[in-house]
C-alpha cells in the first residue's frame, strides 16, 4: 500500500539478511527458541485466537500452533515468509504489514477479525517505520477481542542493526495515546524484574478512554 513507509527493517538491507537463516539453524539444531511462545501460551485460554504480528521466520507462530492455538502470522519481508515455509512447511504466513491490517483485511484472508492475544515480539516495535509506532499500536489494538491483550517485547539497548532506541517512558506515552494501557512491564519472557536492557510489555484496551 502506498501509505505504508519502508520500515527500519526494510531499510537495513543486507544487515538484516542473516536473521532468518540464523534462527532456522537454531531450530534445526534443536535449540530452545520458544521463550516468547511459552509466555504467550500462558496468557491465553486453550484454542485462543492469536495474531503474530511481525512473525519473522515463523517460530512463534509455529510454537503456538503446536500448543493448539488458532494463530495468524503476518510478515511483510518476503524472504522471511519463504524462510518460514522452508523451516515450517505449510505455515502460510501472510505477507502483510502491520499498518495495512484491519478486520476486513484479515477476514478477506480467511482469518479471525478479532484476537484474544496479539503478539509483537522480537524487536518488532523498534524496527517499524519512523514515526509509525502510535499508528501500529492503534491498528493492533483495534484487532483485540473484548478482554484481549497484547504482548510486546524489544531491546532497550543494543538492538538489532537499524533499530531505534525506544525509551520506556516514550513507549508508555504512545501506548496511552493509542487507547491502550500497560498492565505489566518485565525484563524478560520469564518475567524477571524490569531492567534497562530489555522490556516485555503486556497491554490491553484502556476502557476508561471509551
Amino acid at each position: 500500500m502506498s501509505d505504508i513507509p519502508p520500515s527500519r527493517w526494510a531499510l537495513g538491507g543486507q544487515a538484516t539478511r542473516g536473521y532468518g537463516p540464523r534462527f532456522a539453524e537454531l531450530v534445526a539444531r534443536g535449540d530452545d527458541v520458544d521463550g516468547e511462545a511459552r509466555l504467550a501460551d500462558a496468557l491465553c485460554r486453550r484454542r485462543a485466537r492469536i495474531l503474530d504480528a511481525g512473525a519473522g521466520m515463523g517460530r512463534v507462530t509455529a510454537a503456538l500452533r503446536a500448543r493448539g492455538h488458532d494463530v495468524t502470522g503476518i510478515e511483510p519481508d518476503r524472504s522471511l515468509v519463504d524462510q518460514a515455509e522452508t523451516t515450517y512447511p505449510g505455515i502460510g504466513l501472510l505477507p502483510l504489514d502491520i499498518l495495512e491490517l484491519s478486520p476486513a483485511v484479515l477476514e478477506a484472508h480467511g482469518c479471525p477479525a478479532a484476537h484474544d492475544l496479539v503478539v509483537a515480539v522480537g524487536n518488532v516495535f523498534v524496527l517499524l517505520a519512523e514515526d509509525t509506532e502510535r499508528r501500529a499500536l492503534t491498528t493492533l489494538g483495534s484487532l483485540l477481542a473484548p478482554g484481549g491483550r497484547m504482548l510486546v517485547g524489544f531491546h532497550l539497548t543494543a538492538g538489532p542493526a537499524g533499530s531505534r532506541t525506544y525509551p520506556p517512558e516514550e513507549f508508555v506515552a504512545d501506548v496511552e495515546a493509542a487507547g491502550l494501557r500497560v498492565d505489566l512491564r518485565a525484563g524478560s519472557y520469564e518475567l524477571h524484574p524490569a531492567n534497562a536492557e530489555y522490556a516485555v510489555w503486556l497491554l490491553s484496551r484502556d476502557v476508561t478512554t471509551g
